[in-house]
């Protein structure tokens, strides 16, 4: 069973609880589902002012849209078009500040005004992204990719 934990310590305390939580909830489950779905909702629970969270599955030479909490979303990105597409072309986080800049931005939600996008790779087969939208301008600084890679490392060795 869960626990909800108050996230009251430093921004850095705050994520390394978050990871050792997807540790254990991850730690014996091998459906890749599964793990994403609670990754996803550990993440919208932890995560404040963000309006979308979720991932996004390589398939067919294009992302797939997968387990996520947020309104629904758009379904197909090809890779290079997007923060996603571009992530994962690039298999480098993307953090974009303000997303009406971004040149081919795809709005899934017309709230979103920054982005954060983490390529998810296991022994150097890219197998997704996480997607993180914002309804503030720059909410993703270095602190938050910094342990959203640690997160999805961690996620990845359970994918």
């Amino acid at each position: 069973m869960f626990h909800v934990s108050n996230y009251t310590g430093t921004r850095e305390e705050n994520y390394q609880l978050v990871i050792q939580q997807l540790q254990a909830l991850i730690e014996d489950e091998t459906n890749r589902i599964a793990n994403l779905s609670n990754a996803a909702a550990l993440l919208n629970l932890f995560l404040q002012e963000i309006n979308w969270v979720g991932f996004y599955l390589y398939d067919e030479e294009q992302l797939i849209l997968g387990p996520f909490q947020g309104l629904p979303a758009c379904v197909r990105i090809p890779l290079g078009k997007g923060v996603c597409g571009t992530s994962a072309a690039k298999r480098e986080t993307v953090r974009v500040e303000d997303v009406h800049l971004f040149p081919g931005h795809i709005a899934c939600d017309a709230a979103s005004q920054s982005e954060i996008v983490v390529p998810i790779i296991k022994n150097d087969e890219l197998l997704g992204v996480l997607d993180i939208d914002s309804p503030i301008k720059n909410r993703f600084d270095e602190l938050d990719q910094r342990y959203l890679e640690q997160f999805v490392q961690v996620l990845a060795a359970h994918l």
